[in-house]
């Protein structure tokens, strides 16, 4: 048994929750993996996972050599990158997974220039507007609209927050009307993008007043570029990010409402694994934080 690769087997099975989730992690087969374990199970002399067909649990020792083990292996890390040489490039490959729509409009036309930078690294961009697994699927990093963390191991960065505006085509404020309170969204056609965190209720505030407006359009959809095209057909209005539509609202193609009304804001979060990051997190998490400190 090679201890040390047998330690670091167990640690990311036990963050990964899962014997195949650790075998994408670290390129090995999943018999690799569970040989590891019951290597490592035979020398403690103690039982580490509880393990069945469909599911497995660390043991109560488990737990806690996970806690130690994880401690040990971080500073194992930091020692190594501190003897690195200070000028060596971020290089290997990094797997990060974004809102499909704001890879789209504010993060894919800037990857060109931080490939640039770094030539020995290679990016795996993975765009998606549902929630990722960071650990189970074997990501560096996620970018995402919440600091919901759903794993302890997780940290969250704040990279910037988005504005959103009430906005519509022309043609259809001529035909609907244009909503004076946001009380008078009741009677029009509201366009819902489902993976919002106020997807049922829309809130605007004005002068310490704030109006939560429940919201059940006859239109639920999980794309923003689709609600972004439901408005540009004229069928009804929406609450979206304002970097969506910026384009569209300066040439007059929608136009905004409630504008003296504040809506909901997102605030936007790079999400990884642990605070000791590898050299080419670092330098994504920093890109990242370049890129939109300006807004």
């Amino acid at each position: 048994m090679d201890h040390l690769t047998a330690l670091k087997v167990f640690r990311t099975t036990a963050a990964a929750g899962s014997f195949a989730g650790a075998a994408r992690q670290m390129g090995l087969s999943a018999a690799a993996i569970s040989k590891n374990i019951a290597e490592l199970e035979a020398y403690l002399k103690v039982r580490l996972i509880n393990r069945t067909t469909r599911q497995m649990s660390l043991t109560e020792a488990g737990a806690a050599y996970f806690e130690r083990l994880s401690r040990i292996l971080d500073e194992l890390t930091e020692a190594d990158a501190a003897l690195a040489p200070m000028g060596s490039s971020p290089g290997g490959v990094l797997r990060v997974s974004a809102p499909l729509t704001f890879a789209l409009t504010s993060l894919s036309p800037a990857i060109p220039e931080f490939m640039k930078r770094y030539p020995n690294l290679r990016l795996e961009l993975n765009l998606q507007d549902s929630r990722s697994d960071i650990i189970g699927e074997g990501y560096d990093l996620a970018i995402r609209g919440s600091d919901r963390l759903e794993d302890s191991s997780l940290v969250a960065r704040k990279l910037m927050t988005m504005t959103h505006v009430l906005c519509g085509a022309p043609g259809y404020f001529a035909s609907a009307g244009r909503p004076a309170q946001p009380e008078d969204l009741k009677a029009h056609e509201c366009v819902q993008f489902t993976l919002s965190g106020h997807a049922n209720k829309w809130t605007f505030s004005r002068a310490g007043r704030s109006v939560v407006v429940p919201i059940d359009g006859r239109y639920k959809v999980s794309s923003s570029i689709a609600v972004r095209d439901a408005l540009l057909a004229g069928f009804g209005l929406s609450l979206i990010p304002r970097i969506y539509v910026e384009s569209e609202l300066a040439s007059g193609r929608l136009q905004a409402a409630l504008e003296d009304w504040e809506a909901d804001r997102t605030p936007i979060y790079a999400v990884y694994p642990s605070r000791h990051l590898a050299a080419k997190t670092r330098a994504f998490v920093d890109f990242l934080v370049e890129r939109f400190s300006a807004r």
